[in-house]
């Protein structure tokens, strides 16, 4: 009978070791790209319009639904004009309004929330209790209800996508004051005679502004999405502009006729880059957060 020696902790530990590295190596390579397609974006949205001096909006009929070529990389719509062309200015209002909305829905829910972890008592359950009203109302019919009282443009998207974001961000820094004022340092401030307000602006509010910052970043492409969504319903942007919403709006008849390219380009450049910054978001995240950081490692 041969008898099977016990596996070491010598044994096992390279395996460990191997699989932690692994991950780690595999996280590296989702950052790195994630860094590359937000950089790319960035440029494509800040460089191209000054550098093509070629007008978005020029139609010629005689090259309308053109396919891919060398002289159209992306192909034409059903007017004529560049895809490419009209995908880079798309996605530079889309990622515009995405930018400016996320930061007033960052900026309310930071305020409400901080106020509400550090009033506390009455005060923290009426507020809560404001954002549960918020909650249970969908926030895509929401944002229709606010853009229908003006007219279509991008600061009504700005606004209703910032005035439905916030809610989110409120509980995450309601979370966060909370935990912060049973900490020593906040006992020691509050023994020494600083006010509510001095607590609250000098010591829970710094403390609160990476998770507030990571709420921002991760809201940026749910901000896009939803003005896609807009824009896509005819209640966005106006349809001569150029937004990806409006672009795959306008694409729907020249698809049930067969050309795929007018949809999948302006969609590519919705996916992408929101899938890059929320890569980046990830790995924001991890680096914040040790504990969950140190479950993913495992």
């Amino acid at each position: 009978m041969t008898l099977v020696a016990p596996m070491t902790e010598a044994a096992v530990e390279p395996k460990w070791r191997s699989y932690g590295t692994r991950r780690r190596s595999t996280r590296t390579v989702r950052v790195r790209t994630s860094v590359t397609l937000v950089a790319v974006t960035v440029l494509a949205v800040l460089l191209v319009p000054p550098l093509v001096q070629l007008d978005q909006q020029a139609v010629d009929l005689a090259a309308k639904l053109q396919p891919p070529s060398w002289a159209h990389p992306f192909g034409t719509d059903d007017v004529g004009r560049d895809l490419l062309l009209r995908c880079v200015y798309g996605l530079r209002v889309s990622l515009f309004v995405g930018v400016v909305a996320a930061l007033t829905a960052t900026v309310i829910g930071t305020a409400v929330g901080a106020t509400a972890g550090a009033l506390g008592g009455w005060a923290d359950r009426g507020i809560m209790r404001l954002v549960d009203t918020f909650s249970s109302v969908p926030h895509l019919l929401l944002g229709i209800f606010i853009v229908a009282m003006f007219r279509p443009g991008v600061w009504p998207v700005v606004v209703s996508v910032g005035l439905t974001h916030w809610l989110s961000t409120a509980r995450i820094v309601r979370a966060e004051v909370l935990s912060l004022r049973s900490r020593p340092y906040i006992d020691a401030a509050i023994s020494g005679g600083a006010s509510r307000w001095r607590v609250t602006v000098r010591h829970l509010l710094p403390a609160v502004l990476p998770q507030a910052a990571l709420a921002a970043v991760l809201m940026v492409p749910h901000a896009m999405w939803h003005e896609s969504a807009l824009s896509f319903l005819g209640l966005g942007l106006p349809a001569h502009m150029a937004s990806l919403g409006n672009l795959i709006q306008n694409a729907r008849g020249s698809l049930l006729a067969g050309q795929w390219w007018p949809t999948l380009f302006p969609g590519l450049f919705l996916i992408v880059p929101t899938l890059a910054i929320a890569g980046l978001a990830g790995a924001w995240r991890e680096r914040i957060n040790p504990r969950r950081r140190s479950e993913l490692m495992l």
